[in-house]
């Protein structure tokens, strides 16, 4: 499954499909052959997404250095912590997941598929970035004590050895869509914009933030160049900053017009925090112009799913956006028990 050489565990099923998206490209104004969708929503383990990808490098180093526990961190309802406990529950490691909070603060979504995983939460409590990497340093320290050989998975599996995950995906794109001209991509930790960037070449990628950090475009750039062993800048990428909105957990209104025009006109269902906003930022290039009919554009979906039901105002939003059906009122006879006439 692995070796010394390249690293990498075999965690997914590949290459993922590309799909037409004839009436979402209509509606958003584009032709109906111009717009696909690349589903690495379906990868295959643990609810699938695109830190498979990334794992399958970072996870592949940890077996090739003999660990036998991964760390890593994330939030509550983190995509990668979740596909994290799946791949060491595939490959047989312990998993401890460094979350900031305390237990019961969050409930469903990821944090359930967490636990179904068999994955250890350690609670940091009130931490920023930097005091969460320290709690999970000391997590390490203390595995380490007592004999386990653990392997610190970085944040989001974004690292120049996580983002060959995304270079190959390039390489299937440049042979599933050989006329491409943009593919759009949720833009957090970096890893997956930066093996596109290393794959297909700054221009032909559009990044839309998230909120995930400060400053998305440095870690973008170093991560591409270490995968692209060539130096890419981050005055060379393309991204998008105005679907933040308040926050990186805090739907926005573009975000959930985005969430339910793909629904209606595609049947694809997309997350609140990466996908949405993603999807919202190609609707905002569309309608600035930056993306252009008749011109190939791939919508990169990452996945996701299970974190939109950790998010109450998406699911309480979608379940208000439910219409009922009015039956006539002599119909009830026809749907009344029939053992009541006997």
């Amino acid at each position: 499954m692995t070796t010394n050489s390249t690293r990498r565990a075999c965690l997914g099923t590949w290459p993922t499909p590309v799909e037409r998206a004839p009436r979402l490209a209509v509606a958003l104004g584009l032709d109906p052959d111009d717009l696909w969708i690349k589903r690495d929503d379906l990868t295959g383990l643990g609810g699938g997404g695109n830190k498979i990808r990334k794992l399958e490098w970072t996870v592949g180093a940890a077996v090739a250095d003999g660990a036998d526990t991964l760390v890593t961190t994330g939030s509550p309802q983190s995509n990668h912590a979740r596909l994290t406990a799946a791949a060491g529950t595939r490959l047989g490691f312990d998993v401890v997941l460094v979350f900031p909070g305390e237990a019961g603060a969050s409930q469903s979504g990821n944090l359930a598929l967490d636990g179904l995983l068999g994955a250890r939460i350690a609670w940091a409590g009130d931490v920023d970035d930097i005091g969460l990497a320290a709690v999970a340093d000391t997590v390490v320290t203390q595995l380490r004590a007592s004999g386990a050989s653990p392997a610190l998975i970085p944040f989001g599996g974004s690292s120049g050895i996580g983002a060959h995950g995304y270079v190959l995906c390039g390489q299937e794109l440049r042979k599933q869509v050989p006329d491409l001209d943009t593919v759009v991509v949720a833009l957090g930790s970096g890893g997956t914009m930066a093996g596109l960037v290393a794959a297909l070449g700054p221009e032909k990628v559009l990044g839309v933030d998230t909120g995930a950090l400060a400053n998305p475009l440095h870690a973008v750039a170093r991560f591409a160049s270490e995968a692209a062993h060539s130096s890419i800048t981050a005055d060379q990428l393309h991204a998008r900053f105005d679907m933040v909105g308040s926050g990186y957990g805090n739907l926005t209104e573009p975000v959930a017009a985005a969430l339910s025009l793909i629904a209606r006109t595609e049947g694809v269902i997309l997350d609140p925090v990466y996908t949405g906003r993603a999807l919202a930022g190609l609707v905002a290039a569309v309608e600035d112009g930056t993306i252009t009919s008749g011109r190939t554009t791939v919508f990169l979906h990452t996945g996701g799913l299970p974190g939109l039901f950790g998010h109450r105002h998406t699911v309480e939003r979608a379940q208000n956006s439910l219409r009922c059906f009015p039956l006539p009122a002599d119909d009830q006879t026809s749907r009344q028990d029939p053992t009541e006439s006997v």
